[in-house]
């Protein structure tokens, strides 16, 4: 079996925009239609989203940044409180002359994009969020006592000591911590993303995504005080967080719909794209929302 990195569609054009908030942020963006803005999550950059970006710019406008401090994005020495990279996202959306968009989002990007709803409520059509908690919101409490999120408390001077010219083996726990199938992500895809934390100063920024959970607990408590009323599809991998995204949800939003995929663990889009896919579009596409709703 033959594998191959994965990679945004070809087509993409690509920017660096500058966010007010001090960062630079790296961009690829094509198709057309509605406007579809993607955040990825930690471990991963923006590529991630390969297989849903080459599904939806076929009937949608994709917008696809890298986070500050990874992929191509600059490491600014702070700025990492989700707060703040909300401004960054919102920089890069009228940037590229955009207004009112969806939003889709994975891991850390749940965080950056919870953050970017609760302060552009009337900019987001509607909400994907998959497989990861938000700081301060319950059960934030319970998480933080599983052992098998040790990798939140893993930073500073010393950790960036130990994994350096050691970021696979550092990655390879959490890939596969977090995945039902051993084999997913594939090699190609381990080795791509492990590069690219590697750079100097990757993996300080990387971990700075961490050292702001409690100034995003902070943030995210004012936040939860006005819930977001944009429909929402909170998805879970079966192996991972399951129902429980919806149950995360549900604290901070009144239009929460909950999806499941089955068999798949917290790394959706290398562990089941088919149907991670099918669920997003489904959802975005969808002529009208109605509450309580639930996607089986």
């Amino acid at each position: 079996m033959s594998f191959s990195q994965p990679s945004l569609p070809a087509s993409f054009q690509a920017r660096t925009i500058h966010s007010p908030a001090g960062a630079e942020i790296f961009v690829r963006f094509g198709g057309s239609g509605p406007v579809v803005v993607m955040l990825h999550g930690y471990a991963e950059n923006s590529d991630s989203w390969a297989p849903l970006a080459a599904d939806l710019m076929k009937d949608h406008t994709v917008v696809v940044p890298d986070l500050r401090g990874i992929g191509r994005s600059s490491m600014p020495t702070d700025g990492y409180d989700k707060k703040t990279q909300a401004i960054d996202v919102r920089a890069v959306v009228t940037t590229l002359g955009f207004d009112r968009t969806f939003v889709v989002a994975h891991d850390i990007g749940n965080m950056v994009a919870y953050a970017y709803a609760a302060m552009y409520p009337d900019k987001v059509e509607r909400l994907v969020v998959m497989d990861a908690p938000i700081p301060g919101i319950e059960p934030w409490n319970e998480i933080l006592l599983n052992p098998g999120v040790w990798h939140f408390n893993f930073h500073g001077p010393d950790a960036e000591r130990l994994v350096e010219g050691r970021e696979r083996i550092y990655f390879d726990r959490i890939w596969n911590d977090f995945s039902a199938d051993k084999s997913k992500p594939d090699e190609a895809t381990r080795n791509f993303f492990a590069a690219t934390y590697a750079r100097p100063g990757g993996m300080r920024a990387g971990f700075a995504q961490f050292t702001a959970f409690s100034q995003d607990a902070k943030d995210n408590e004012v936040f939860e005080e006005t819930k977001l009323t944009m429909p929402v599809l909170a998805v879970g991998g079966e192996k991972s967080f399951g129902p429980l995204q919806a149950v995360i949800m549900q604290h901070v939003a009144t239009n929460v719909r909950e999806a499941v995929v089955v068999g798949s663990g917290h790394w959706l889009m290398e562990e089941r794209p088919v149907e991670t896919v099918a669920l997003i579009r489904g959802f975005i596409d969808a002529p009208s929302i109605v509450e309580d709703g639930k996607i089986e």
